[in-house]
């Protein structure tokens, strides 16, 4: 990448920053918005802990399946170490997806959510996408600083040196197609739809946000990335709970991670 494009994606970056501080100040802000009340569409999971617990083993044991598996196979092969990890990581997501089929087919015996909200889902999302971008560069700021002043070193995140390492195109459009469209409907189903429905009538609200928000977090093995994605995940979580429509998150999710690509690949240091 030229320094033209760079600089052309840091500009973006910021356009999108500053479009979500406006956003941030129109629906949470100001005078009218405070005005309002918010009504909540996400129902309650009616579901005992049993079969709460059930669908997390499930969807645990059909990934690790899945992901083993797929290392097994390939390990005849003269494949790459990231190659295999990024085949092994779709067989995981594939995993997770057939968890949940499998869980609600089978043992699933509540009442799917209902859509009371009317909200467009690509909207929403593109609307939490937005209020994203300045909360998450902040927490960064903040979280860095505070990891700088007790003298810990971090690290960027595996996947970030593997995309900047990929030679091959096929292997470059695999990682893109988990991270825009495996990670966020595994990542989405499993600790929104799954752990934060089930928690958010259950424990306190604070603890409800924060425990799945903090197990996203840890899940992508990285101290610098960790408050902020635990920022992140709880704007998810309030995201779905508004429109009771996981795809509101889904669709936010996706494209973070996109965001996030292209500057991976315009090669600016965030």
């Amino acid at each position: 990448m030229s320094k033209t494009a760079t600089a052309i994606a840091i500009a973006f970056e910021l356009s999108l920053i500053l479009a979500g501080l406006v956003l941030f100040w129109r629906l949470k802000l100001s005078p009218t918005a405070r005005q309002q009340s918010t009504n909540l569409a996400l129902t309650r999971w009616d579901a005992p802990p049993s079969e709460f617990f059930l669908s997390l083993w499930l969807i645990c044991a059909a990934a690790f399946a899945a992901s083993m598996g797929a290392r097994l196979g390939l390990s005849r092969y003269p494949l790459s170490r990231d190659a295999t990890a990024a085949v092994a990581t779709a067989a995981g997501q594939l995993g997770v997806v057939i968890g949940v089929l499998v869980f609600r087919r089978f043992f699933d015996r509540s009442k799917p959510p209902a859509l009371s909200s009317k909200e467009n889902v690509i909207g929403a999302g593109v609307v939490t996408f937005l209020l994203a971008m300045p909360l998450v560069a902040i927490t960064s700021l903040i979280w860095q600083v505070l990891l700088n002043a007790v003298g810990i070193q971090s690290e960027k995140q595996d996947l970030i040196r593997m995309f900047l390492e990929a030679k091959s195109f096929f292997l470059l459009s695999i990682m893109t197609i988990l991270a825009c469209v495996g990670a966020p409907l595994t990542e989405e189903l499993v600790f929104r739809a799954g752990i934060f429905r089930y928690a958010r009538t259950r424990l306190p609200r604070w603890a409800a946000l924060l425990l799945p928000a903090s197990l996203f977090a840890a899940l992508h093995q990285n101290l610098a990335s960790f408050a902020p994605l635990v920022a992140l995940g709880i704007l998810f979580s309030l995201a779905y709970e508004r429109t009771g429509r996981i795809g509101t998150s889904m669709i936010a999710h996706a494209l973070f991670n996109l965001n996030s690509l292209v500057l991976i690949l315009a090669k600016v240091d965030f």
